[in-house]
């Protein structure tokens, strides 16, 4: 509705058909850095508070004192996180500031295996007296597993010195969908967060977005253009970058639009050559850089990090904020046109 209305007031005269650019980006999510030693203090921290509050509901004293037991367990994490390897020049200093981080990893991990040790014996006293509490239950348990996870996971990095291997590792626990995202940007080597990609128009509309959950840019590439042809049948060419090819997304798009450009991945054959050489080609792919700007701009109004919880959540947030920016752009155009207007009476009146 927005983009129609967007078209209406900027389309040019004999103008009727929409030129689409296609690219993917990130909005991260509300969470800190994650590492196995902050994880696991989340996890503690949320099981521990979950089964004292219900202690109390049960009036059993088991955990009275857990505020404390949270203090002492976050002095040993912080005494871990800063003892870390060192650069020392002698072999001597080098061995000995390994053995204290060792050590302060070791005490942290033995606490808070003597805390899940301890929750599971409440929990069974608990569910002994109080019947009906298994969400309640499952729920802390739940934390129970991220946590007897990391702790497995800092055993095995730093006092056996094995290598965690990325499929094993999971980022915070609180946001279970957040990706460790590197799409090799300047000064951005890593960003956490779930991938959005969005097409826009040559008005600077959004015409579509889709949240890519788990997915790749090739595999939603035919999806973004056959949703976006449902609601403006007028789109007949669109521009992607390389991380968007497939074989199958060529010949695909092809029969749903005049104009392709999209740039084969690798070196080109003999066959590719002509096409990615062509006039119209080269001039869609100078244009293109101009949706990374768009993306910026994007993110300027919101869509850089998103302070909702869970999927759902993040879903709605991000359809909120492509309206906000659809509706802030037709208000840029409409004020244009009122600067255009008075600028044109005032020369009309000088003459």
């Amino acid at each position: 509705m927005t983009t129609k209305l967007g078209g209406a007031c900027s389309r040019k005269k004999g103008e009727s058909v929409l030129r689409g650019w296609c690219d993917s980006f990130v909005v991260e999510t509300d969470v800190h850095f994650p590492t196995d030693i902050n994880l696991l203090g989340d996890a503690m921290c949320q099981a521990i508070t979950l089964t004292a509050r219900w202690c109390e509901s049960q009036q059993l004293s088991d955990w009275r004192q857990y505020r404390y037991n949270l203090r002492q367990l976050k002095r040993l994490m912080h005494h871990a996180q800063n003892n870390k390897r060192s650069k020392a020049k002698t072999e001597a200093h080098r061995n000995k500031i390994h053995a204290q981080m060792i050590q302060a990893h070791q005490a942290y991990i033995d606490q808070a295996q003597r805390h899940l040790d301890k929750i599971q014996t409440t929990l069974t006293r608990l569910l002994a007296t109080a019947l009906g509490e298994q969400l309640q239950q499952l729920e802390i348990e739940g934390y129970l597993q991220h946590a007897q996870r990391q702790i497995d996971q800092i055993e095995r990095r730093v006092i056996k010195g094995e290598t965690i291997p990325h499929a094993e590792k999971v980022f915070p626990i609180f946001e279970p969908r957040t990706e460790w995202i590197s799409k090799g940007k300047a000064g951005v080597p890593v960003e956490l967060g779930v991938k959005v990609c969005m097409s826009k128009d040559q008005y600077q509309f959004i015409l579509h977005h889709h949240v890519i959950e788990k997915q790749t840019d090739d595999q939603i590439a035919v999806t973004m253009i056959t949703e976006a042809k449902k609601r403006f049948a007028t789109l007949n060419a669109c521009s992607f970058d390389k991380g968007f090819h497939s074989p199958a997304n060529q010949a695909e798009l092809t029969q749903q639009l005049d104009q392709v450009t999209l740039p084969k991945k690798g070196r080109l054959s003999k066959k590719r050559q002509p096409v990615e050489k062509t006039e119209a080609f080269v001039q869609a792919r100078l244009a293109h850089s101009a949706v990374e700007s768009a993306i910026n701009v994007r993110e300027v109004h919101g869509l850089d990090k998103c302070p909702d919880h869970g999927i759902e959540g993040f879903k709605r947030y991000v359809a909120l904020a492509i309206v906000s920016r659809n509706i802030r752009r037709i208000g840029d155009m409409l004020w244009q046109q009122e600067v255009e207007r008075k600028r044109r009476t005032i020369k009309h009146n000088l003459t």
